[in-house]
């Protein structure tokens, strides 16, 4: 008799399952303006974005919003790569993963420091869309992994030669006259023809250039321990230079490089 009562009270719960998860996806499927996944991550982030906050509003909030759906998404594509790579065990070694989550873990803590509260250029809108950007570099991880993936190994611990830890340039000297909130013209050296890397570095220096003594100091000491943890590609190194960009300048200013997705 026992077993017939658990058996009636299970069988209850089904429908009661069923229903709770046709909620809970018919509540997040608005949020994607009746898209899949698969369908937002094959637009650009910002072409998502213009065509959210016109559905919704031009509120920042409804940005915020746009960016957190396209992040889940994103998210969403990256654990199917790492879960698929993991089952046909042409993932990333375990070394390889711990170098990658001490170098993730860095790029983090530069971002808290890069956008903490009170800072000139952070704001609800930066600060999400900092979020969504640095996903590139979980996804770029994993990719390096999958057959015939065009990208080298985006973390840090991939080549044989270690280089040495802080493999960043020196605290540049800081200039005497202040530095413009709008994008400046090349700087000297560095003509349009420059090389991506060399534009990179002289133009987060110029932004390190404008922060006050201490804060460059703690910037300038975060993003050095992005590196430290072993090799990085010249590909990821030069997005990580980007990404940094990004979270440093100014509103203002003409965005250094486009969104990378």
């Amino acid at each position: 008799m026992r077993s017939v009562v658990v058996l009636i009270i299970l069988l209850g719960a089904i429908p009661q399952t069923a229903t709770a998860q046709t909620h809970s996806a018919q509540k997040t499927e608005p949020d994607r303006l009746g898209r899949s996944c698969a369908q937002i991550v094959q637009t650009s982030s910002a072409d998502w974005v213009r065509e959210y906050t016109k559905e919704k509003s031009a509120a920042p909030d409804a940005t915020v919003r746009a960016l957190a759906v396209y992040g889940e998404c994103y998210d969403a594509r990256t654990n199917r790569l790492a879960t698929s790579l993991g089952k046909s065990g042409k993932g990333p070694p375990l070394g390889a993963r711990g170098n990658f989550r001490d170098f993730e873990q860095a790029l983090k803590d530069f971002t808290a420091k890069a956008l903490a509260p009170g800072n000139p250029t952070t704001d609800a809108v930066k600060t999400a869309t900092a979020a969504l950007y640095e996903k590139q570099f979980r996804y770029d991880f994993y990719r390096s992994y999958a057959p015939q993936a065009p990208k080298t190994p985006a973390q840090p611990a991939q080549a044989a030669t270690r280089k040495p830890a802080g493999d960043v340039d020196a605290v540049p000297a800081r200039s005497s006259s202040p530095t413009s909130s709008r994008s400046p013209p090349p700087p000297a050296g560095a003509p349009d023809g420059a090389e991506p890397m060399t534009r990179a570095k002289n133009r987060f220096g110029e932004l390190l250039d404008a922060l006050p003594e201490d804060k460059l100091r703690e910037i300038h000491k975060a993003f050095g321990r992005i590196f430290s943890g072993g090799p990085v590609s010249d590909e990821t190194k030069l997005a990580v230079y980007r990404y940094a960009i990004f979270c440093l300048e100014p509103a203002s200013a003409t965005p250094f490089s486009p969104p990378p997705f």
